[in-house]
């Protein structure tokens, strides 16, 4: 299933845990690009074409939430569909989250399939 070279930007202050996402995107055919929080998310935008974000909430610098509201209020990611990734399963930070922009909430532990599923969800592929 190659997805047509479709970019994901992956924000995590783990890295091991951006390592499993990157796997899991790499193996499905995405490109990906990583930052550490959100700070570094943002820089790293720089007008390039992103077709989702795949974000932690609880970073350094810039937390998940913050970063999202940022870059939604850059005209060219606006749209781009965002996935929170966390240990956070609190309904306000879920709420904030969805205020926020964010479309999907996956919990950490994951499994990668489920993970995969959510991005082929909001990619409709």
């Amino acid at each position: 299933m190659r997805q047509g070279c479709k970019t994901i930007l992956i924000v995590d202050d783990s890295a091991s845990m951006r390592q499993v996402v990157k796997m899991a995107l790499k193996g499905a055919g995405f490109e990906v690009i990583e930052a550490c929080d959100g700070r570094d998310a943002l820089s790293k935008l720089g007008g390039q074409k992103i077709h989702l974000v795949i974000s932690d909430v609880n970073m350094p610098n810039l937390d998940g939430i913050s970063f999202v509201r940022e870059m939604k209020k850059q005209p060219a990611y606006r749209f781009v569909p965002v996935i929170m990734l966390t240990t956070e399963g609190n309904e306000e930070k879920k709420k904030a989250g969805q205020e926020a922009g964010a479309r999907a909430w996956v919990v950490k532990p994951f499994q990668p399939q489920q993970m995969l599923a959510a991005v082929s969800r909001l990619l409709m592929i």
